[in-house]
């Protein structure tokens, strides 16, 4: 007898929830979940390999649980001041939302977001049982401070997301927007950074919103500009009371000596490692530039990737593009695609398939 999942004793909550998930597909030219497509350069990589190998030789005993080194690390990376108290980390930047929602959420709370936004806040939200909350973006897809702070009043959740820059549609988040949302709640305030990296450089990060602000916190990851993703490294600055709070529900020793010895290594080439970034914007706007010529809208981003819109019929626009070897994503918006800004190669791969469709010039 074949059992379903239906026929189990699942949490009620989570019946019909589907899982987080983007096809996967062995293309010649995978640009669909914003990976950053260069390797990893070898004198990083033997040098993350060294490190590795030294945990390696007391990988019998539990790792460092307040993971010092990597904490360390981060501060001197993130700047601003911070101290390694300020620093929190975990198995991709997933879990570290994972562990607010953790401490701050649960039931009887609630979690708000701006849609369209990143799908997996209200994943995360529902399977720690919370309530999600879909708040409205305007039509660009920008964040006003007037209309997120009266959304926030409105809602009265006690955590908010502000995906800064906003995934899936690379909009940009004005600081003014931050500022006005934290003064509109007495819940926690995550400013979401995993592409802070590809943003104007003399654009401020929200870490120096921080001081004084002990609901804030804000949240990154190693997967996007430094080609970590297979490493599964997320870490957010915050005040240390806030991250004191998170002690109390991660798992223990929930990063690994591997993964701590790869992090402060990588760490230790952020130079060499942010050397991708310029060229992975080149190819974003290259991208953003062609297909606004071959009759599309391509939105501002700020990250490592273009949504572009429209689209007569996306998923026929995917499908053409898949058959000729090219891998990108339908996120679901009415009339949008989105595709990852790879290597030179990669992004011409992808728009000589999208101008061998047709342009709707």
């Amino acid at each position: 007898m074949t059992v379903r999942l239906d026929d189990l004793p699942l949490r009620d909550d989570l019946r019909g929830m589907t899982p987080y998930g983007a096809p996967q597909a062995p293309l010649p030219v995978a640009l669909n979940v914003n990976e950053n497509t260069h390797p990893v350069p070898s004198e990083v990589a033997d040098d993350i390999l060294d490190a590795v190998a030294r945990a390696l030789r007391d990988v019998n005993r539990y790792p460092d649980r307040e993971f010092t080194a990597l904490r360390e690390a981060f501060a001197q990376y993130v700047g601003h001041g911070l101290g390694a108290e300020q620093i929190w980390a975990a198995n991709g930047s997933n879990e570290v939302l994972q562990h607010i929602l953790q401490a701050f959420g649960g039931p009887g709370r609630t979690a708000m977001g701006f849609a369209p936004t990143y799908s997996m806040y209200p994943i995360l939200t529902r399977a720690t049982g919370a309530r999600w909350i879909a708040g409205h973006r305007e039509h660009d897809f920008s964040l006003t401070a007037e209309s997120a702070a009266a959304q926030v009043r409105e809602q009265r959740p006690d955590i908010v997301f502000l995906c800064a820059p906003n995934n899936p549609t690379g909009t940009p988040l004005r600081r003014d927007v931050i500022e006005a949302v934290y003064d509109a709640t007495d819940g926690v305030v995550i400013v979401d950074e995993a592409y802070e990296e590809f943003a104007p450089r003399d654009e401020p990060s929200a870490v120096a919103l921080l001081p004084g602000r002990p609901r804030l916190v804000v949240s990154r990851t190693m997967s996007k500009a430094f080609a970590f993703a297979g490493a599964r490294v997320g870490y957010l600055a915050a005040d240390p009371a806030f991250v004191d709070a998170l002690r109390l529900v991660r798992l223990p020793y929930h990063l690994s000596a591997l993964t701590q010895a790869a992090a402060t290594a990588a760490l230790g080439h952020a130079e060499t490692m942010l050397g991708m970034v310029d060229e992975i914007v080149a190819q974003r706007d290259r991208i953003s530039a062609t297909v606004s010529a071959l009759g599309y809208t391509a939105h501002e981003s700020w990250t490592n990737f273009v949504l572009f819109g429209g689209v007569d019929d996306p998923a026929a626009t995917w499908k053409a593009l898949y058959d000729r070897g090219v891998l990108i994503r339908d996120v679901g918006i009415p009339h949008h695609l989105r595709v990852s800004a790879g290597t030179a190669d990669e992004t011409t791969a992808f728009l000589d398939a999208l101008a061998s469709i047709g342009s709707r010039s």
